[in-house]
């Protein structure tokens, strides 16, 4: 494992001294709507949490000069397509979907996709548990495309433009269970929000539709960018900044090959 880390580290070096001297410039799109604990405002109206962090050390390690920008995320891939932002790191998954339409730099984490619900209700996650059950469920994301693919024949999917939203109709009993990334459910259950519901377990892996990790998503054919990002995520790999970065927020590594 340590000779693998000194190979990835000595590739990411020679990527980025092929680079140009200077930095560069890059907006890097994230979804406007916060997403705790990987991006949310903190009280002064900074943008905080575990993804803006790496952003900021995967930038700093590829050495690109880079301006966090807020896109509601139902418009981040057209943001990206239509030349608004450069890139985007939103905690989007590399799915077959979107890379008809952009192109994905290597994953930078990797979590399950689980269903949470209240405590007292004796549920898994599967289609026969949830049979007649309402899912919220978070629009434009790789948790809409699974339910409808796994639960809308058993169940009654209610969308929701964030996962906030979702999180409050099942607090409220409104719904009675949402899917989402189980890292950020485990922030929401350990919230006094959060406090009634647990985590039921990782639904069933569908890899065609929950991907292969999340990853900074590009113009198709911007290889260039792609690959100093790629550079930096190997950098920040290998250096432990990764994991620095990951204990000051997590009790495990977020990320596995």
């Amino acid at each position: 494992m340590k000779n693998k880390k000194l190979i990835v580290a000595a590739l990411a070096a020679a990527v980025l001294s092929a680079g140009t001297a200077g930095a560069d410039e890059v907006k890097i799109g994230i979804a406007a709507e916060p997403y705790p604990p990987f991006a949310s405002l903190d009280a002064s109206g900074k943008w905080v949490g575990w993804e803006i962090e790496v952003i900021d050390a995967v930038c700093a390690a590829a050495e690109l000069e880079c301006v966090i920008t807020p896109v509601a995320w139902d418009g981040i891939i057209p943001s990206l397509t239509g030349q608004q932002i450069d890139a985007l790191m939103a905690s989007m998954s590399i799915t077959e979907e979107r890379m008809k339409t952009i192109d994905f730099s290597d994953p930078y984490y990797n979590t399950p996709a689980v269903i949470v619900a209240d405590k007292s209700m004796d549920i898994e996650p599967t289609p026969e548990s949830l049979a007649g059950k309402i899912i919220g469920i978070q629009a434009s994301t790789i948790h809409q495309a699974y339910a409808n693919e796994h639960f809308k024949d058993a169940a009654e999917i209610r969308v929701y433009q964030t996962q906030d939203e979702a999180n409050q109709d099942l607090f409220a009993g409104r719904i009675d269970a949402t899917q989402a990334d189980s890292i950020a459910m485990a922030d929401f259950v350990s919230s006094d929000t959060g406090a009634c519901c647990e985590i039921k377990g990782a639904v069933e892996n569908d890899v065609s539709i929950l991907g292969r990790g999340v990853g900074a998503g590009v113009r198709k054919g911007d290889d260039a960018l792609r690959e100093k990002l790629n550079a930096g995520i190997a950098a920040i790999l290998a250096d432990g900044t990764h994991d620095e970065i990951t204990s000051r927020y997590f009790t495990a590594s977020i990320y596995s090959e």
